[in-house]
């Protein structure tokens, strides 16, 4: 497997995001010969998902995930799962692919940036932003925001109160 997995960041080293052909060229074989990896899988996915296949990168993401990723690999996969969700207009899926992976990973910052965004697509300005508020107050280190940690998460816990969500 680390053959195979030295391999697979080989290929997205080389990538060009403009023109994703060649990097899907070479991953369509590794899948064929190694069709269950969730590595593999997901590694396609998101190549097909960077070409604007959306529809067939979902598929792929959702094998993926039943298939067996684990750690950063996973949750990447669930931020971009619930992003693509968002992409393709299925908005309350995006929120359950971001809630799964907020579970699963809740001190990621990327899966909250990027939730923020489908709760904004799906009309929860208030919740998305009461997240972001929460996101800066928890993981931005920057001395004149120190003494307004507190006034962050205070508004955030204003404006998920009016959104319904919990921060």
């Amino acid at each position: 497997m680390d053959d195979l997995y030295a391999e697979l960041d080989r290929i997205f080293a080389e990538r060009d995001r403009d023109d994703m052909a060649p990097t899907i060229a070479a991953l369509l074989p590794l899948h064929e010969q190694h069709p269950d990896d969730a590595r593999v899988t997901y590694e396609l996915a998101g190549a097909d998902d960077t070409a604007g296949d959306e529809s067939e990168a979902v598929g792929l993401y959702e094998r993926a995930l039943a298939t067996g990723l684990a750690g950063d690999i996973r949750r990447r996969c669930l931020l971009q799962y619930g992003s693509t969700l968002r992409n393709l207009g299925r908005v309350d899926e995006s929120l359950a692919a971001f809630a799964r992976g907020r579970d699963e990973f809740p001190s990621s910052v990327s899966l909250g940036a990027f939730e923020a965004l489908s709760l904004h697509a799906a009309g929860r300005t208030d919740d998305a932003l009461a997240g972001l508020l929460v996101l800066l107050a928890d993981h931005v280190d920057a001395d004149e925001l120190e003494r307004y940690k507190p006034a962050l998460r205070a508004n955030a816990a204003f404006l998920a109160s009016r959104g319904g969500s919990v921060t």
